[in-house]
């Protein structure tokens, strides 16, 4: 007789998990996203001359058969967070067209930092930020100030956010001194933790973070020697410090506040350096692109330039130099949805969906 593998059995067993919750619960839990290209669903589709929009072959090349914006071969987590919470595949924010707000939105943009100069042609976290506002008062106008009080309160805020903003300072400041390198860490701190408090004063209870990955491992950061840019690195764990030590003084400050914190970052490394532990055969290495790792150009600059892809993406933890397959990201959402405390936490996603 023919039996399921341990990875579908688990997947199947989390997405039960998850419709008991929303089916016990009886009530309905949005979820809002935020963030840069590792969230985004496709919204820079949709805006002026902007060539970071993934909207060419190969990406989407196994889930959805064609291009959608995600820089992904298939699904991206927060299209996986959605699965388990019951929820449909959020859309864009910025797809035309009709959208059901009651379940939530995607307002992440590739490229984007916390900080707009970070890369001023994309959604940067605080015109997200009013873009949600301006969710926030259709659904006060459709569902009345109780029933929109009651979903904001009880919805998701999920993000990831900041490794563009490291990725630019380290471009323009390669061997800037650890008092500069601070300043600017507690810039982007301090500007997402404005947004965090500005989402609290509307309603927001329950912030979910994806911390900054391995940004000095990407296969477009490694060094020619293999190895990853340690100054990357070190702005990575800088940052996912700094994040958890804010988020901690919200919740002790805030009433009713609670958050998760999923540590991408060390989760990444791991199967970076131990793939085969994970089901992946190749850490270092992209599915598609050029040049060493296949660091870069992903389909060929649309097309019209030669690249390597290869056969099977789920062999591989990076699609492209600096995001992960399908198969990674569903492993990440596992872990975001029901990690336990020492990779996913004080809470889970799981448990801040179930909060009353």
């Amino acid at each position: 007789m023919a039996t399921l593998s341990p990875l579908l059995n688990l997947s199947l067993f989390l997405l039960c998990c998850a419709c008991l919750i929303c089916c016990c619960q009886g009530e309905h839990k949005a979820l809002f996203v935020f963030g840069d290209s590792l969230f985004d669903p496709g919204n820079n589709k949709y805006l002026v001359n902007i060539t970071d929009a993934a909207a060419y072959w190969p990406y989407g090349e196994t889930f959805f058969r064609h291009p959608t914006g995600r820089f992904s071969d298939g699904r991206i987590v927060p299209d996986f967070i959605a699965e388990f919470a019951g929820l449909p595949l959020l859309l864009p924010y910025l797809q035309p067209g009709p959208h059901n707000w009651t379940d939530g939105t995607n307002f992440a943009s590739a490229g984007a930092g916390v900080l707009y100069q970070t890369n001023p042609s994309v959604i940067d976290l605080k015109t997200q930020l009013e873009y949600f506002k301006n969710v926030e008062k259709i659904l006060r106008e459709e569902l009345g100030e109780a029933e929109a009080k009651r979903l904001l309160s009880s919805a998701v805020y999920l993000f990831s956010i900041g490794g563009n903003d490291y990725f630019s300072f380290y471009s323009n400041y390669p061997n800037a001194s650890l008092s500069t390198t601070r300043e600017f860490l507690g810039i982007v701190i301090g500007n997402l933790t404005d947004v965090l408090q500005e989402i609290y004063k509307i309603g927001g209870r329950n912030i979910g973070f994806q911390n900054a990955g391995a940004l000095g491992c990407t296969p477009s950061a490694r060094t020619k020697d293999g190895g990853c840019t340690e100054k990357l690195e070190s702005l990575a764990r800088l940052h996912n410090m700094a994040l958890s030590n804010t988020l901690q003084k919200l919740e002790e400050t805030l009433p009713g506040f609670k958050y998760s914190i999923f540590q991408y970052y060390d989760s990444l490394i791991d199967k970076i350096n131990t793939p085969a532990k994970y089901g992946f055969k190749y850490g270092k290495s992209a599915c598609c692109g050029i040049g060493p790792f296949r660091g870069s150009n992903c389909g060929g600059d649309r097309g019209t330039e030669a690249y390597e892809l290869c056969k099977n993406p789920n062999e591989y933890v990076w699609f492209d130099g600096g995001h992960n397959t399908e198969h990674a990201n569903r492993q990440s959402a596992q872990l975001l949805w029901a990690g336990p405390p020492n990779v996913t936490g004080p809470y889970n996603l799981k448990q801040l969906f179930g909060r009353a």
